[in-house]
């Protein structure tokens, strides 16, 4: 059996009652390095395998191949279909023919930030990664100006790297030829983590914030309000 596990925010307060069931019937834990390390500390009586960055087919496949005999959790950050291994899971298993693949979620990093900030994420929104490592820079930025010209709340994953520095930065601009500078904003690093950090700010503002690969950004709509500190988007009852 292969459960490919959501482990949330990485707290053991943000994990499901499923995800840790799935983890605690396991034999193995495999998964990237960094998520590796957070669940060691809840688990740590369990073996585990890991992965670095852009090891995804090769840890995938370690899981796969581990758990023809055994119970193994595939761990992922958040949910584990949303950027995470579960439809790698299913691509490569056509070789793994004795090994049944159980899809268990997770609260994603949308959500769990969401909730720092308030309640953006009301109403329709789009997800779209900044990182081009899987995904052409034109199809991302396409997505980008989709989704402002139809008003959607926007969140971003993985706004910025080393190498990727002026990402976030090159998004606002887009963003900012459909929508106005003092559109309602916010970000949250290392959600549900040790120093965790939040910020409501406006489009113009957040241009020129530093953000890393840990940090999710929502760009509101053209109803998000702050609402006592909070960002806010209605749902849309003309009462309210």
């Amino acid at each position: 059996m292969l459960y490919v596990v959501g482990i949330g925010a990485g707290n053991r307060e943000g994990m499901t009652a499923e995800a840790q069931q799935a983890i605690i019937s396991s034999e193995l834990i495999v998964g990237y390095t960094k998520y590796i390390e957070l669940v060691k500390n809840f688990f740590p009586e369990k073996r585990y395998a890991s992965t670095g960055m852009k090891q995804e087919c090769e840890r995938v496949e370690t899981a796969l191949r581990e758990a023809q005999n055994k119970t193994v959790s595939l761990i992922c950050s958040g949910d584990s279909q949303l950027y995470g291994m579960a439809g790698l899971a299913y691509a490569l298993s056509e070789k793994y023919q004795y090994t049944e693949i159980r899809v268990v979620a997770g609260v994603s990093a949308a959500f769990s930030g969401g909730a720092v900030l308030g309640s953006p994420l009301t109403h329709d929104f789009a997800v779209i990664s900044l990182s081009d490592l899987l995904t052409p820079k034109e199809k991302i930025r396409k997505r980008i100006e989709c989704a402002s010209v139809c008003d959607m709340v926007i969140v971003f994953y993985n706004p910025s790297s080393k190498s990727r520095a002026d990402y976030l930065k090159k998004a606002c601009d887009i963003i900012l030829k459909y929508r106005s500078e003092n559109t309602v904003c916010g970000y949250v690093k290392n959600i549900g983590r040790e120093g965790q950090e939040s910020a409501v700010l406006t489009l113009a503002e957040l241009k020129n914030s530093i953000v890393d690969m840990f940090t999710t950004v929502y760009i509101g709509n053209s109803e998000t309000k702050v609402i006592n500190g909070k960002m806010v988007t209605p749902r849309g009852y003309k009462n309210v």
